[in-house]
């Protein structure tokens, strides 16, 4: 008889998990933004909570610890906003009155015999030959400077976007401070829906999620901001040798803030490097007729290529492998397959969440397993 109801309750429990799934699978589409939001506040509270702890045992308050976070937090921000949005202004209007002084078309054709000339005799002969590759690069290139020209026109386009942007990173905000102010209290109200039987048990692996998260956040950090000052470092390298790039700094913080998003942080910074580098040097004969070793590389470009391969070989086979592999304790396998799913699943979003997220599972998974193997002494 005990069995029979053993079953049923079981029978009943599976329905139930099945209808709250298929309930959530409903309303999701319309949740979904709201729970990224908290995810992210979860996150950033992960990171911040050390120095809210750290100042309210110093100041007595809380409430003031989060405050003064919360200002240093948007201070730096809105600091790195400001001055983005003021050197790319000016960067954008230099670029856009060398494309109106600068002869694309000449110099294009400049480009190409300078190009071709140092070519081996049976590369040249298998180019397109007269005027086919120069009215190939010549349209390639005008479409790039027509795409420069309608990005600074259509500037006001971007104002529903940035607008939806600002408004998510407001919300992001408030729910960081909200869940700043009372995780502990959160935590305590979670503690207190585990069962006592299970109460050590349910401690143990919330403990763990949390250091896990935490662990992994700032392997993370640690990972983007080494990647930020190699991609700087190497282009003032470059600067060093002539390639006249503006707009270093900010293009080592995109790279590493891109390196979030495992393996794809450092290519990320390059497509602004190479666009900002053939910009500044139109009309540049020497950074035209420039080379690599002996590979002819106008523009710098080939040289900026090869300078982010570096970074982000260092990045992939010496710093992430030590931050990260090791925070979250999976396999180098296991985080690319992680990586792929949530790529599949949420796109960049999910590549960013998916390996936390393999580490909770791997945390759960580990508890579970206790449990199992200890039910005797439960």
């Amino acid at each position: 008889m005990t069995k029979q109801v053993d079953s049923w309750a079981q029978f009943y429990r599976l329905i139930v998990g099945l209808l709250l799934l298929g309930a959530l699978y409903i309303i999701w589409p319309y949740i979904s933004s709201v729970v990224i939001m908290l995810v992210f506040a979860f996150l950033f509270t992960t990171v911040l909570l050390p120095f809210v702890d750290l100042l309210e045992r110093k100041l007595g308050k809380r409430v003031l610890g989060v405050l003064i976070i919360t200002l240093a937090v948007t201070g730096g921000i809105g600091l790195f906003i400001g001055s983005f949005i003021s050197q790319f202004v000016g960067q954008a209007k230099a670029v856009y009155d060398r494309v109106s002084q600068y002869n694309i078309e000449e110099g294009v054709k400049s480009m190409v015999a300078n190009f071709s000339a140092k070519l081996p005799a049976f590369v040249t002969d298998s180019l397109p030959q007269g005027d086919g590759l120069t009215e190939r690069l010549t349209g390639f290139i005008s479409n790039i400077t027509a795409y420069f020209q309608n990005l600074i026109s259509m500037a006001g386009d971007l104002a529903g976007a940035i607008g939806s942007a600002f408004f998510t990173g407001v919300m992001v905000l408030i729910f960081t401070i909200i869940v700043m102010q009372n995780y502990h209290n959160f935590k305590r109200s979670l503690v207190h829906f585990i069962p006592n039987k299970y109460f050590e048990v349910g401690l143990r692996l919330v403990f763990n999620i949390e250091r896990q998260v935490s662990n992994y956040l700032r392997g993370q950090f640690m990972a983007a901001a080494s990647v930020a000052i190699m991609s700087t470092i190497g282009l003032l390298i470059l600067n060093a040798f002539g390639a006249n790039l503006t707009l270093v700094v900010f293009i080592g913080i995109i790279a590493g803030l891109a390196n979030l998003i495992p393996l794809v942080g450092p290519f990320v910074g390059m497509v602004p490097a190479i666009l900002i580098a053939v910009m500044n040097n139109l009309g540049n004969e020497a950074a035209i007729a420039h080379k690599l070793i002996v590979i002819p590389s106008p523009f710098y470009i080939f040289d900026i290529i090869l300078m982010f391969i570096i970074v982000q070989q260092i990045d992939n086979n010496i710093v992430t492998p030590k931050l990260i592999g090791e925070s979250v304790g999976l396999h180098p396998l296991m985080v690319m397959i992680a990586l792929l799913i949530g790529g599949t699943l949420l796109g960049p979003l999910g590549m960013l969440l998916a390996v936390p997220a393999a580490g909770i599972i791997k945390v759960i998974g580990q508890e579970v397993a206790f449990v199992s193997r200890n039910a005797h002494l439960l």
